[in-house]
C-alpha cells in the first residue's frame, strides 16, 4: 500500500497542479509565437490538460472515487464532441477541421481537450473538494487582468487593438468582455456563500469593478447579455425568494428598467453622443446589425446544402465564398465565422451539433435548479451567467477562455449531480505492486502526447515569427526559415503558405534584394500555394493567394487563370471581378476588362467605387457615353476627380477630361507639386507644349525647391522627349 499511496499522492498533486495552473491561461502573451495572444494560451491549456488527464487516469486506476460518473450533462458533452469528430471527418478540409490554425487554435483538438478538462475537473475537484478554491484562484487571476485593463484605461499601458476598447492580456475586447461577465457572477456567487465579511465585500467590489470594465470593452453583444443576465437574476430572486429579498429584487428591477428607458430616451442627446462608450451602445439597432444578419443568412444557405454533418470546424469560409452576398463588398474580405456561436456550430456540424450545443445550456440550467447542493443565490447566479453567455454568443464567436469557463461550470454542475457508473465501479483498483509500473507507463504516455500534439505546432509558431522578422537587408535567413517551415508542414500549413506569398511579394518589391533571393522566394511561394490548391481545390482563397504568387513572379497568364478559378467558386464576390478586370486591363484586353468591371458593378450597384471601375472600363473600351451616363447617375456629374478615372482617360487619350481633373486638383488649397507636374505632363501628352511649360513655371514659383527638376522637365519638353 505504501507504493500505491505514494503513486496516488504524486498523481493527485500533478492533476490538481495542472487544473490550478489552467486558471493562469488568460495572462499569457507569447510574443515569440505567431498570433501571440492566441497560440501561447492554447498550447499552455492543451499541455496542462494532457498532463491532468494522464494523472487523473492514474488516479482512476488507484481509487474508485476518481472514476467517471454518469450525468446527462456529461453524456451531452461526450455526444457533442463525438459528433463533431464525425462531422469534421466529412469536412472539405479535414486537417483544418481537426487542428484549426494559429489564428483560432480551435478545431476538434480544442473540443477533445475541453472534454478532458471537463472530465478531470469534475472528478478531481469533486473528490478533493476544491471547487471553491479553484474558482477563487481564477478570480485572483482576473484581478490581475482587471489591473491590466485599468492601466490601459489610464494610458499607462497600450491597448493592443489600437482603439479605445480595452483588451488587457486577452488581446481582443470581445474576449475580455465575456471573461469579465463570467467572473462577475462567479464572484457574486462566492460572496453570497462567504462568511468572512472582509472577503465577502472584496468579492462584491471585484464584481462591481469588472462589471464597469465590461462597458469599457464596448462589446455591445456582451453588454446586452450582461444587462439581460442582471435583469434575469433580479427577476428570479423576486420570484423565488422571501419577502425582504423579493422587495429588494423588485426595486432593483424597477431601477434597471428606469435606467434603460432613460438611456433610450436620451440616446440622441449630446451627453450620450459625446461619450464614445455610450454612443456605441446607443448605436445598437437592427440596421446596425445588417451585416451580421446577412452572414447568418449565408450560413443558413450553407446548412441547407449540408444539414447533417455541416462543413466541419473552420469550414465557414467555404460557405462564405459559395453563398457570398454582394452587399458585403465593403466589409472585410474573409469571414471565417458567422459571428454567432450557435450558427457557427450549425454550419460546422449540422443540425445535430446545433442541438447538442443548445442542449448543453438547457440541461445545465435545469440541473442547476435540481441541484440540492447549490443555494438559491447560487442557482440564480449560475443561471444568469449561462444566459448572459448565451446572449453574448448570439453576436460573437467563442474563444478559448470563454470555452474554459463554460466547461468549468458544466463540470462543476456535473460533479454535484453525477452518479456512479456501475461498470466502472465494479472494476478493481490496481494493486500496490503494480502502482509504479502503471505510473511509468502513464508518464511515458503523457510525454508522447504532449510532444506530438503540441511541440510541432509550437516550433512552427515560433519559426514563422523568425521567418517574418526583420533581417537588416539580408533575407537569406528569412528565406531559409520559410524553407524549413514548408519542408515540415504543421497543422497551420495554409497560414504558413499564405505568409510565404506575402513575404515573396515584399521581396520582389524590395530594391535591396538580389535577383537570386527574389527567385528563391517567389518559387517557394508558388510551389507551396500550388500544393495548397491541389489539396483543397474548392477553396477560393487558395486560388487567390496562388494568383498573388504568380503576380509576384510576373506570370500574368497564370495569375488570371487562378483569379478566374476563384471567380468560378465565388461568382458574386466583386473583389474577384475587379482583380480580373485590372489584370486584363494591364494585359491590353480592354473589352474583357470592361466586362469584368461592369459585372462587379452589376453585383454591387450601390457602391460608388464599383461605379468608378465600371466607368473606367467603359472609357478604355471606347464607350464614353456609357461612362458619362453612369457617372451622372451615380455622382450627378461627369467631372469626377478619381485616380481610377485619371488612368482610364490617359489610356483612352481623352486629354480634355484628363486635363480637367488634374487642373481641378491644382486649384485646391492642399494641392501638391506632384499635382502641378502631372497637369504639365497631361498638357505635353496632348501636344500643348506651351501650356505644359507655363504650368511647370507656375509650379516652380509656388515650390521654389523644385527649380532644378522643373528646368530639367522644360528642357525635355523643348527637346521633344
Amino acid at each position: 500500500m505504501q507504493t500505491n499511496n505514494g503513486t496516488k499522492q504524486i498523481a493527485r498533486w500533478v492533476a490538481l497542479g495542472a487544473l490550478f495552473l489552467i486558471t493562469l491561461t488568460p495572462t499569457l502573451i507569447a510574443n515569440s509565437y505567431f498570433f501571440p495572444f492566441i497560440t501561447g494560451k492554447a498550447f499552455f491549456f492543451r499541455i496542462l490538460v494532457e498532463i491532468a488527464v494522464c494523472a487523473w487516469g492514474m488516479l482512476a486506476f488507484l481509487d474508485k472515487e476518481y472514476r467517471p460518473r454518469f450525468s446527462w450533462i456529461g453524456a451531452t458533452v461526450v455526444a457533442f464532441v463525438v459528433w463533431m469528430f464525425i462531422a469534421d471527418l466529412f469536412a472539405p478540409n479535414v486537417m483544418k477541421a481537426l487542428w484549426s490554425n494559429f489564428e483560432r487554435m480551435e478545431g476538434w483538438m480544442l473540443l477533445i481537450h475541453l472534454l478532458g478538462f471537463f472530465a478531470v475537473a469534475s472528478a478531481v475537484l469533486r473528490v478533493e473538494k476544491k471547487w471553491r478554491v479553484w474558482f477563487f484562484t481564477s478570480l485572483g487571476v482576473s484581478l490581475v487582468v482587471s489591473g491590466y485593463a485599468l492601466l490601459q484605461l489610464g494610458g499607462a499601458l497600450a491597448i493592443h487593438q489600437g482603439s479605445t476598447r480595452i483588451d488587457a492580456t486577452l488581446g481582443n475586447s470581445a474576449y475580455l468582455a465575456i471573461y469579465f461577465l463570467f467572473n462577475v457572477f462567479i464572484a457574486l456567487w462566492l460572496a453570497f456563500s462567504e462568511k468572512r465579511q472582509w472577503l465577502k465585500w472584496s468579492l462584491v467590489a471585484l464584481a462591481v469593478v469588472e462589471s464597469i470594465l465590461i462597458f469599457f470593452t464596448e462589446t455591445r453583444g456582451t453588454i446586452v447579455g450582461f444587462i439581460g443576465a442582471i435583469a434575469l437574476a433580479a427577476g428570479l430572486a423576486a420570484c423565488t425568494s422571501g419577502k425582504k429579498v423579493r422587495g429588494i429584487a423588485f426595486t432593483s428591477l424597477a431601477i434597471l428598467f428606469v435606467l434603460i428607458g432613460s438611456f433610450y430616451a436620451a440616446r440622441n442627446s449630446s451627453v450620450v453622443q459625446g461619450n464614445h462608450i455610450l454612443q456605441r451602445i446607443a448605436s445598437i439597432s437592427l440596421s446596425d446589425g445588417q451585416t451580421r444578419f446577412t452572414i447568418w443568412h449565408m450560413a443558413f444557405q450553407g446548412t441547407l446544402e449540408r444539414p447533417l454533418t455541416g462543413w466541419g470546424q473552420e469550414g465557414f469560409n467555404y460557405v462564405f465564398n459559395k453563398y457570398y452576398d454582394p452587399s458585403l463588398y465593403q466589409q472585410e474580405p474573409w469571414f471565417d465565422r458567422a459571428h454567432n456561436a450557435f450558427i457557427d456550430w450549425l454550419t460546422a456540424g449540422g443540425i445535430p451539433a446545433f442541438l447538442f450545443y443548445l442542449s448543453l445550456f438547457g440541461i445545465a440550467i435545469v440541473m442547476v435548479w435540481k441541484n440540492s447542493e447549490l443555494s438559491r443565490p447560487g442557482r440564480i447566479l449560475f443561471t444568469a451567467a449561462l444566459v448572459g453567455y448565451a446572449c453574448h454568443n448570439l453576436f460573437v464567436f467563442d474563444n478559448l477562455y470563454s470555452y474554459i469557463y463554460f466547461f468549468a461550470i458544466l463540470a462543476f454542475i456535473d460533479s454535484q449531480i453525477a452518479r456512479p457508473f456501475e461498470p466502472l465501479e465494479r472494476a478493481n483498483e490496481i494493486s500496490s505492486s503494480d502502482g509504479n509500473s502503471y505510473a511509468l507507463l502513464v508518464a511515458a504516455a503523457a510525454f508522447v502526447l504532449v510532444w506530438f500534439v503540441n511541440i510541432p505546432g509550437m516550433q512552427a509558431a515560433n519559426g514563422l515569427i523568425t521567418a517574418l522578422s526583420s533581417s537588416s537587408g539580408d533575407l537569406s535567413a528569412n528565406i531559409t526559415a520559410f524553407q524549413n517551415l514548408t519542408a515540415h508542414p504543421a497543422f497551420a500549413a495554409q497560414e504558413i503558405r499564405e505568409q510565404t506569398v506575402s513575404f515573396a511579394s515584399s521581396v520582389v518589391q524590395s530594391k535591396s534584394t538580389t535577383n537570386v533571393e527574389k527567385q528563391q522566394a517567389v518559387s517557394l511561394a508558388i510551389t507551396e500555394m500550388q500544393e495548397q490548391v491541389a489539396a483543397y481545390p474548392l477553396d477560393a482563397r487558395g486560388h487567390l493567394e496562388l494568383s498573388y504568387a504568380y503576380r509576384a513572379a510576373g506570370d500574368a497568364e497564370n495569375t488570371l487563370k487562378e483569379i478566374k478559378a476563384a471567380i468560378a467558386l465565388s461568382p458574386k464576390k466583386e473583389e474577384f471581378w475587379i482583380e480580373a478586370g485590372a489584370l486584363e486591363w494591364d494585359l491590353g484586353d480592354v473589352k474583357a476588362a470592361q466586362t469584368d468591371f461592369n459585372t462587379a458593378y452589376a453585383l454591387g450597384a450601390k457602391f460608388q467605387d464599383l461605379a468608378l471601375y465600371s466607368a473606367a472600363g467603359d472609357i478604355v473600351a471606347g464607350d464614353q457615353s456609357a461612362a458619362d451616363k453612369l457617372l451622372t447617375d451615380t455622382f450627378g456629374t461627369i467631372n469626377v476627380d478619381n485616380s481610377i478615372l485619371i488612368v482610364a482617360y490617359y489610356r483612352a487619350k481623352n486629354w480634355p477630361r484628363l486635363i480637367s481633373i488634374l487642373k481641378s486638383r491644382t486649384e485646391k488649397p492642399e494641392a501638391s507639386v506632384e499635382n502641378w507636374f502631372a497637369l504639365a505632363a497631361a498638357y505635353y501628352e496632348s501636344g500643348d507644349n506651351s501650356r505644359a511649360i507655363n504650368t511647370i513655371h507656375t509650379a516652380v514659383a509656388l515650390y521654389p525647391g523644385t527649380a532644378s527638376s522643373g528646368a530639367a522637365a522644360i528642357k525635355q519638353i523643348q527637346q521633344g522627349k
